[in-house]
């Protein structure tokens, strides 16, 4: 029996990427912005996902979604659930993912990996892209509608493209949600002052130089009046804000505006109900990374960016991160097979006839 058939595949736990220094969101971001830049320019493989919903109401769900980068030659795979009721109901978090990533010259693939830290990063990398082009750079607030990990992802992206921020205002359904968010993110940013708002958003928000909605909620919890000029805001989730906060906002950016207009976000109802056209659309967030379109262009511009998710961004975060894991040396090795099936030795015992 020779190894001519061995399929050997990179077992890549959460732990094991946090160990390789894979919670790097400049790296995340530089992954993200090049595969934006490779999108545009017909170098990734894009179809469509695949979604199984389990329960239209709370929308708990199960996403299939593949992409591959050609000049990479890697085609990857996010297998992604989000449950919504998750954290009220277990006591656990809503979204779990694995990815799977494939080299194309054989097919075979080369790494099975955590892919909930990668998810969130995307998220949030696709968020400081935006904010790098268009918050105040001598922004010192931030307001959050929202505790959870897409909230934490996103503080550590916009601290990272706005250092100079200095307090951070927290806002959650609970008292005890906005407690957890301080205990964990304080010991990362030791120089930031954080405020719970005791669940009172107007708090959070009003008067913030970055404004960010996390939340799996679907009411307009954001107020117009409460943001003021020169204000940059990251939505992130579904419904999150009153359509006044978009119609007073001087730059609408989307990362992809043909797939938000057909989803649930408030830019979406807006486009259905008729108070949104393409026109008033700035720019996708790849015409202004690559130097097409403007971005912030006056300091008293209100901004207002919105992401639906674009699965090869995740893929193409995937990837940076297995590399990285790679020169670091963590992981395990895992055998997919030894050799072929009918080449066992022992397949006379194991069969079953």
């Amino acid at each position: 029996m020779t190894d001519n058939n061995r399929i050997e595949c990179q077992l890549l736990s959460q732990e094991a990427l946090l160990q390789a220094g894979c919670l790097d969101m400049r790296m995340a971001m530089t992954a993200a912005e090049k595969s934006m830049l490779a999108f545009r320019n017909d170098q990734i493989l894009f179809p469509e996902k695949i979604v199984q919903i389990f329960n239209d109401q709370t929308q708990e769900r199960i996403n299939c979604l593949p992409a591959t980068l050609l000049e990479e030659k890697i085609c990857g795979v996010k297998w992604v659930s989000v449950f919504p009721t998750n954290p009220e109901k277990y006591g656990v978090q809503n979204l779990s993912a694995v990815v799977v990533l494939s080299e194309i010259e054989k097919g075979f693939p080369i790494a099975f990996m955590d892919g909930t830290l990668c998810s969130n990063m995307r998220v949030a990398a696709v968020g400081g892209i935006a904010a790098k082009h268009f918050a105040r750079q001598d922004s010192k607030s931030i307001g959050f509608i929202g505790a959870g990990e897409q909230a934490k992802m996103h503080l550590i992206a916009m601290k990272t493209v706005v250092p100079g921020l200095e307090e951070c205002r927290i806002s959650a359904k609970h008292g005890h949600e906005e407690k957890q968010f301080i205990d964990e993110m304080a010991p990362l940013l030791p120089q930031m002052r954080f405020t719970a708002s005791g669940t009172d958003a107007q708090r959070a928000m009003e008067g913030a130089d970055i404004l960010v909605t996390a939340t799996s909620a679907q009411a307009p919890l954001l107020k117009a009046a409460w943001m003021k000029p020169g204000a940059f805001y990251s939505h992130i989730g579904g419904w999150e804000d009153e359509y006044e906060v978009a119609k007073q906002c001087d730059k609408i950016i989307c990362d992809d505006w043909e797939t938000v207009k057909h989803r649930t976000q408030t830019l979406s109802r807006m486009y259905k109900d008729g108070q949104l056209t393409d026109d008033d659309i700035h720019a996708n967030l790849v015409e202004v990374v690559a130097g097409d379109k403007s971005g912030r262009e006056s300091s008293d511009e209100r901004i207002y960016f919105n992401a639906v998710g674009l699965a090869y961004v995740d893929v193409a975060i995937a990837y940076a991160a297995f590399q990285r894991a790679q020169e670091a040396g963590v992981g395990q090795k895992m055998d997919i097979q030894e050799t072929m099936i009918f080449q066992h030795e022992k397949l006379a015992d194991w069969i079953r006839i």
